[in-house]
């Protein structure tokens, strides 16, 4: 039998690793970590062909210049950790001197964490404006038994975490849609936050905004005092689906008036659009189950599938 040579042995241990499933965010990046394996697998097999470890130096597994980029990750460092309910906190990311991520609205970026040993890729929208300079901050909410959610529960300040990106987003334009009606479930805001912050900051922009956030308790709903700002606009509406309140008499005054309780049903959706100042166009963003909901209520209301965007 043969053995394998050492330079068989040294090529073997040179070839990239197919990813494993819980390695794609199934967020349809481009390009997806796979298509990353299939382009370095290709450059491997080149390289071996011609018996050239050189062919293989391009292959950068991690950059280190700071700017985010959708084929390599980059380190960015912790800068703050802040709870904002029981189970979801925001994090702050330092970028060098006055840098921005520079992100066309609703990009998501994707984050890479090792536990136990395993592998694990999640993508999350970042909530601040695309222009930010010298920070980024995400929106994460941990699960129990997440095993993302282990990892990021570590961190603290100073610590460095692996993003690539910016993958995705809605090609806004100011006053391209009469309204937006934009339906959010729990961290599902995060996609809307920049959009509705470029729309308020852009005095040209009279594009109507009409914000549909489902939480369980009043309590769950995130960044209260920067969405009771958001609403002071003239043409930012706000209303909060609270499924699991039985009574809106715990509530502050100022969110009696455009709070639900219950679920967010066909009928109430069908008053929502109704009372939409133009036909709306929707963005969508929430777990699978709620996106398949919103999406047969939606129909139910008349809205087309090209009028309705999920991210």
């Amino acid at each position: 039998l043969q053995t394998m040579s050492g330079n068989e042995h040294d090529w073997l241990a040179l070839k990239p690793q197919e990813p494993s499933p819980s390695q794609c965010c199934g967020s349809g990046c481009k390009p997806c970590i796979y298509d990353v394996y299939e382009k370095e697998l290709a450059q491997w097999e080149r390289a071996k062909a011609k018996q050239d470890k050189s062919l293989l130096m391009e292959k950068k597994e991690q950059s280190n210049n700071s700017e985010l980029n959708p084929d390599t990750f980059t380190a960015f460092s912790v800068s703050s950790v802040e709870q904002l309910t029981e189970d979801t906190y925001q994090y702050r990311f330092e970028l060098p001197g006055k840098s921005s991520l520079r992100l066309s609205l609703g990009q998501h970026i994707v984050l890479r964490g090792v536990v136990n040993g395993l592998e694990v890729q999640r993508a999350y929208t970042p909530i601040s404006p695309g222009n930010a300079e010298g920070y980024f901050e995400v929106l994460m909410k941990c699960y129990e038994a997440g095993l993302m959610s282990q990892y990021i529960k570590t961190w603290k300040k100073g610590d460095l975490v692996f993003w690539r990106g910016p993958f995705g987003g809605f090609p806004y334009q100011p006053n391209k849609y009469g309204e937006l009606l934009m339906l959010a479930s729990g961290t599902g805001l995060a996609p809307m936050l920049p959009i509705l912050q470029s729309i308020t900051d852009d005095e040209e922009d009279e594009t109507f905004v009409t914000l549909v956030g489902c939480f369980r308790t009043f309590d769950k709903i995130y960044l209260k005092p920067l969405l009771q700002d958001l609403a002071r606009y003239w043409n930012i509406r706000i209303f909060y689906i609270l499924s699991q309140e039985t009574s809106l008499e715990k509530l502050p005054w100022s969110y009696r008036g455009n709070s639900y309780t219950g679920r967010l049903s066909e009928d109430l959706m069908k008053t929502i659009i109704n009372s939409c100042r133009r036909k709306p166009f929707v963005l969508l963003c929430g777990s699978t189950a709620f996106n398949e909901d919103m999406s047969r209520y939606l129909k139910a209301a008349g809205i087309e599938e090209n009028s309705c965007f999920v991210f």
